[in-house]
This record gives C-alpha cells, sequence and structure tokens, in this order.
C-alpha cells in the first residue's frame, strides 16, 4: 500500500475487552481528518478471540509468536505499510481520537513523536501511585541524565515515528524495556524528537495488566545502564580510581589522623582495591565502547566519551603498563632484600607494608592495564574493519 500514510499499530495479548473500542476510535479518526491509513494489530498469542474481533473491524492482523511487548511492536513496524506508525496499548488507556496532534508533528519532519502523560494529564486510578510518583519519574530523570534527552516521559505507550527512520534503530528489547530503548537510540542517532500532551485514562480491562513495577522497572534501568558506559563504568571508575590514588599518595608519607580518627596501612590496603577495581572500570567503558559500535551501529565514543580519550592507543597503554610493572618490581625486589639484610626475620608491618601495598598495587595495574590494551586493540580492529 504505497498510498498509505499512517498505520495505527496496536499490540495485543487478549484484550477482547477493549480491543474494540481501541478500532473503532482509531478507525473513526482516520475517517474524520481524511487519513488514508491503516489500523495493524500485533498478536502476540492471544486466546480469548482477540484475533476476530480485530478482523470482524476491518483490522489487519499478524501473529507474534515471540511474547514480549517489544516484539510484538518489534513486528508490527517492519509489516506496517504506512510511511508515519503511531503506536498505543490496545487497553483503551490511550484516546485515538486525539492522533492529530502526533499526526501533525510527524508531517512537520519529526522522527519521533512522545506522548506526556504528566503534561496531558493522568486520571485517578490509571496508573499506580509507585509507578506515577516514584518507578516513572526516576526512570525518565535517569534517562535525561545519562543521554542528554529533553523527554519528560520516557515510557508512555503512545508515540508516533517515522517508520523508516525508526526502522534503523535496530533495535533489540523483546520485552517493556523496548520503550526506553527507543527513545535512547533515537537521542544517540540524534533523530528529530518532540513531545505532545496526552492524556491517560484508566484501563477498561477487568483483569491484571501485563505490566510488572518491580521486574519491568528494572529491566528499563538495566538497559539504560547497558546503553551508557560512561555512566554504569566511566564515571564510577574513575571517582574510584581517584580516591584510590589520592589516599594512597597521602598515607605513603605516613599516617593521618583525623579526630579520633587514625589511616594507617589498613587504609592503603582498601586505597589499591579502590584502584584496581577503578582501573577495571574504566577498561569496561572502554571495552563495552568498542562492542557497541559494533553491534548496535552506535558511536558511543563521539557522544559520551572525552575527545582526548579517542587518541589513546595501544601503544600508549602498553607503556604506562610497563612503567607500573617496573615500579612495582623495584619496591617488592627493595622489601625483599630489606627483608633478607634482616635474615629473613619479623619486620614492622607499618613501615614495610607502607612500601610493599604500593608495590604489589602498581604490578597488579601494570599487568590489568597491559592485557586491557591488547584486549581493546583487539575490539577496535574488528570495528574499524566492520
Amino acid at each position: 500500500m504505497e498510498s498509505c500514510e499512517l498505520t495505527i499499530l496496536m499490540p495485543c495479548l487478549n484484550e477482547s475487552e477493549t480491543l474494540a473500542r481501541c478500532i473503532q476510535k482509531a478507525k473513526e479518526f482516520l475517517q474524520m481528518e481524511q487519513v488514508q491509513g491503516e489500523i495493524l494489530i500485533a498478536d502476540n498469542g492471544s486466546t480469548d478471540g482477540s484475533q476476530e474481533i480485530a478482523k470482524k473491524l476491518g483490522a489487519r492482523v499478524i501473529s507474534v509468536p515471540i511474547r514480549g511487548y517489544g516484539a510484538a511492536l518489534k513486528s508490527g513496524m517492519q509489516m506496517a505499510y504506512g510511511r508515519y506508525i503511531i503506536m498505543g496499548d490496545a487497553d483503551d488507556s490511550y484516546d485515538f481520537l486525539n492522533l492529530k496532534p502526533f499526526l501533525n508533528k510527524l508531517r512537520e519532519g519529526y522522527d519521533l513523536v512522545m506522548g506526556n502523560r504528566f503534561r496531558g494529564g493522568i486520571e485517578k486510578g490509571a496508573m499506580p501511585f509507585l509507578n506515577r510518583y516514584v518507578g516513572n519519574p526516576i526512570l525518565s530523570l535517569i534517562g535525561r541524565i545519562f543521554f542528554n534527552s529533553n523527554i519528560g516521559d520516557f515510557h508512555c505507550g503512545l508515540r508516533g515515528f517515522c517508520c523508516h527512520t525508526v526502522r534503523q534503530l535496530d533495535l533489540h528489547g523483546d520485552g517493556m524495556e523496548f520503550a526506553s530503548e527507543m527513545i535512547v537510540k533515537a537521542t544517540l542517532k540524534k533523530l528529530n524528537i518532540t513531545e505532545v500532551p496526552t492524556a491517560l485514562h484508566p484501563d477498561g480491562r477487568s483483569r491484571k495488566p501485563h505490566l510488572r513495577p518491580w521486574r519491568d522497572g528494572w529491566r528499563h534501568l538495566r538497559l539504560l545502564l547497558l546503553l551508557s558506559p560512561r555512566w554504569l563504568f566511566l564515571y564510577p571508575g574513575c571517582f574510584l580510581f581517584a580516591i584510590g590514588v589520592l589516599l594512597m599518595t597521602t598515607l605513603i608519607l605516613g599516617p593521618i589522623e583525623i579526630g579520633q580518627v587514625n589511616l594507617d596501612i589498613h587504609t592503603m590496603l582498601f586505597s589499591s582495591l579502590f584502584m584496581i577495581v577503578g582501573l577495571q572500570a574504566i577498561c569496561f567503558a572502554f571495552s563495552a565502547k568498542y562492542i557497541a559500535d559494533y553491534h548496535m551501529k552506535i558511536e558511543f565514543s563521539n557522544h559520551y566519551f572525552p575527545p582526548i580519550l579517542k587518541h589513546i592507543k595501544m601503544e600508549h597503554g602498553l607503556a604506562v603498563g610497563f612503567i607500573l610493572l617496573t615500579l612495582g618490581a623495584a619496591g617488592s625486589c627493595y622489601t625483599l632484600m630489606y627483608w633478607i639484610h634482616h635474615a629473613f626475620g619479623p619486620l614492622v608491618p607499618t613501615q614495610m607494608m607502607r612500601v610493599l601495598i604500593p608495590s604489589i598495587t602498581c604490578l597488579v595495574l601494570g599487568i590489568q592495564l597491559i592485557f586491557a590494551s591488547f584486549f581493546m586493540s583487539v575490539l577496535a580492529m574488528h570495528v574499524g574493519r566492520k
């Protein structure tokens, strides 16, 4: 259907109580606005006769064997005839008569048009208390911080997009996290995104919704972390490493007393841990960046890594690694010779551990950095080849 401008896409899993009303409203919208379009139902294995209801009302039905909100929508996006797609839940919580703001923005050239329920109004009983005041606001705030997004409602189920453009985002999520993945990848790809106010009504079903707040909330958070290596690995790693270096260099000179608190070699052990874990997290950040560049076709280095880091090569990491190895070996040899000089007898821990802890730390960091440099070079070679 080359002349089809709009596909109204509804994921469906046992929505017989509300599906007819949603389809009728969508049909009325298309007729009222004289839009050349279709209504597409992505059925996720309904057993309550939803498919027959949709077909009787003139909607096109496709069967999606893989369970999940995202799986249904991905299949619907691939099978849609429309130049634009407006997707919405089939539980009658969104008003399919009021799609004109979405279509207008799409016609203006926006790639993704998000509904914002907090601006449009949430009726009493339409959203659970924790979802409304804790889950959605916090996850949306994390998404805005992590990805420099201006979207106020990351999880609104009513949204419109240019079909061809969003298909190229290579969306993977099969569950509810699909909603966040679309926004994140559209933001990383610098697509033209906007929001319109959207009202949310209580759904018309007598059964419990498919949404599981804690499980689906975790899946959203996990996705946001996995798609942001700077917040998952880089920033925590830099923080831990800096704290470790600060404590280590300070305590090498001697113990520190802060009031009644005495920081000595025991604190040095923790500073060593902070440095090792911090460097490991930084290396993970670079590895995750290369893997994302390769598999997800997203250049994280262009968005979220300081430009100077793009010029670091394997040879730089190897050089620093060998310097750390040399320092660690020198300190270890010094403590060994000191022990030999004292006939392998007992030593004063507060003296020797002040040398041995930094030495062992340098050895571990050096080995870690050398192996990480080779590993990231392998990843970079595959990314560059692709």
